[in-house]
């Protein structure tokens, strides 16, 4: 009997042994998302109805900003890593080679909906008219001036045209580690940059206090649009839709930020919404691709989906359903893709 309770009590540790190898010690539950805050209200309300309609806990989610999130999420494969990462501007090719050099080489791309980047103040000061290189003009460290680039001169928006109020020019905006950044400077400043004698693109922002990075936290900006009645802010279209009654809309190039305008192009400063879904993270996490089919579901990004109250612009029905397959389907995204979406 002794010999057959060692023998017993050996195996059982062989056996526990064995399941403790098999199981890695950072395996979780819970779905973790990371990555943009203008995507972030979108994808809360979306955890907070997963949590609460499946069986699957609610998953945890940050507001890292895109290029943040990113890092993250291509840091690699393990279940120490995000699921999913979400972003205001489609992954850059530098950060796509980044997630295959470390292991994360099975990647799918949901886009969501449709967004506006705005300029707003508060709706208690006189409202902005501004073309993107009036903008430019303003944010810029460098301006061209008698063929070459000198410090940015510009200290009020009457500096820039004398048509333009005389407010000291102070604009609340987002990080660099925000794709809101990226898709302002690409849309924005790269878009004028040629026709304002610029030698090629120009994205240099200036760092003289007339361009204030606050933070990845929107409503943090608004809250500061509302105390400072001469500065302007930049965020996505979404957090002027929920603060109507406070602030107010910058029309640029003579065109006003709305659903219509956005999801038809007509606004010069629209983009897509997107996120990343990390494949290998698919038979690890519990919940990953339920949670995505909801996010993608007519309930959520249809044209009377939950999230269009939130401010999110429906896609067109046919590109929904054509994006859901795909996804559905975990097609991967390919370098060559992710070159085309950056150009």
């Amino acid at each position: 009997m002794r010999t057959w309770h060692k023998l017993s009590l050996a195996a059982a540790t062989a056996a526990a042994t064995a399941t403790a190898l098999a199981e890695p010690a950072d395996a979780r539950e819970q779905l973790r998302l990371v990555g943009s805050s203008t995507v972030y209200p979108f994808a809360s309300y979306v955890v907070e109805e997963f949590g609460a309609t499946t069986q699957y806990p609610t998953p945890v989610i940050e507001s890292t900003g895109s290029g943040g999130g990113l890092k993250l999420f291509c840091a690699g494969d393990g279940t120490d890593t995000p699921d999913i990462t979400n972003a205001s501007r489609p992954i850059k090719v530098s950060e796509y080679d980044r997630c295959q050099d470390n292991g994360v080489d099975n990647i799918t791309q949901a886009v969501i909906g449709s967004d506006g980047i705005v300029l707003a103040n508060t709706a208690n000061a006189q409202r902005f008219e501004l073309t993107l290189e009036q903008i430019t003009r303003a944010v810029a460290a460098e301006v061209p001036q008698n063929g070459e680039l000198v410090e940015n001169p510009n200290e009020y928006w009457d500096d820039i045209d004398s048509s333009l109020p005389h407010n000291e020019i102070l604009i609340y905006g987002p990080p660099t580690t925000s794709g809101t950044r990226d898709a302002f400077e690409g849309m924005v400043m790269e878009a004028a940059s040629e026709e304002m004698g610029y030698d090629g693109a120009y994205t240099k922002i200036r760092q003289d206090g007339a361009y204030v990075p606050a933070g990845e936290n929107d409503n943090l900006i608004v809250e500061k649009l509302v105390q400072n009645t001469e500065a302007l802010g930049i965020f996505g279209y979404s957090f002027l839709a929920e603060n109507r009654d406070r602030i107010q809309a910058t029309r640029i190039n003579g065109v006003e930020p709305t659903p219509e305008t956005i999801a038809a192009g007509d606004y010069p400063v629209s983009r897509s919404l997107y996120f990343y879904i990390k494949n290998g993270h698919a038979g690890k996490v519990p919940g990953l691709y339920d949670y995505v089919e909801l996010f993608l579901s007519e309930k959520m990004i249809g044209d009377m989906g939950y999230l269009k109250d939130e401010g999110l612009i429906p896609l067109p029905a046919g590109r929904r359903e054509q994006i859901r397959q795909s996804v559905l389907n975990q097609e991967q995204l390919t370098r060559l893709e992710v070159k085309t979406l950056n150009q």
